[in-house]
């Protein structure tokens, strides 16, 4: 019995190679990917790490972590801490970073003053949408939904449908007990055996049924 795709092909549709399992093509290891989630692009699905997670510098320390079974469409973008500039001081020009004398700015400066919020991090099961933007330090939950286009500057929660520039919360997808409900199986963290005898309940409204297996 086969148990679906291998999650360690690029390809998971051999035909289709502007789809790519996500996890298989990341170098840096400052970007985590659960099995399963896949990156679809029209142009350049390989080329993840340059196009689609901006200013992600090794010396900032920030990590982007994307759980299982995620789906992130063409033109998805995370923005990272490298992005950041301060906006407290008269000029908000990065002086620092060009050198030749204009580093001494930062001389018997706490580096904790340039603004850092933390690493950004998605949840298992979360669909994000064509050209939507990750702000830095973003948490997506499990389960939700990032309508095409959305700018996300702020958490989302477990299995919420957000959207719009600053996206905000549209609905959720269940009542908040089912969320618990769901949260607590966390289907997507049974061995893909399981996952596969299973799948008609996991692609259904089955709540009690796929709580009964869980």
């Amino acid at each position: 019995m086969q148990n679906g795709p291998n999650p360690n092909a690029l390809y998971p549709m051999e035909q289709y190679t502007k789809l790519v399992y996500l996890k298989n093509i990341i170098t840096r290891p400052n970007i985590e990917v659960g099995d399963f989630t896949y990156y679809d692009d029209l142009a350049d699905p390989l080329g993840f790490e340059n196009n689609n997670v901006l200013y992600h510098f090794d010396f900032v320390g920030d990590k982007l972590i994307i759980g299982k079974f995620c789906a992130i469409a063409s033109g998805a973008k995370f923005i990272m801490n490298g992005a950041n500039h301060e906006i407290s001081p008269i000029s908000t020009y990065p002086f620092a970073i060009f050198g030749n004398g204009w580093e001494k700015i930062n001389e018997g400066v706490d580096a904790a003053k340039y603004p850092y919020k933390g690493d950004t991090a998605v949840g298992n099961d979360v669909w994000i949408g064509h050209g939507a933007t990750i702000m830095p330090g973003v948490k997506i939950g499990n389960g939700a939904v990032i309508a095409t286009g959305s700018v996300v500057t702020r958490d989302v929660p477990d299995y919420a449908i957000v959207g719009g520039n600053p996206a905000k919360l549209i609905r959720k997808r269940f009542d908040d007990e089912s969320i618990g409900r769901l949260l607590k199986i966390a289907w997507w963290n049974w061995p893909v055996e399981k996952i596969t005898q299973h799948l008609k309940l996991i692609n259904s409204t089955n709540i009690d049924g796929l709580e009964k297996v869980g």
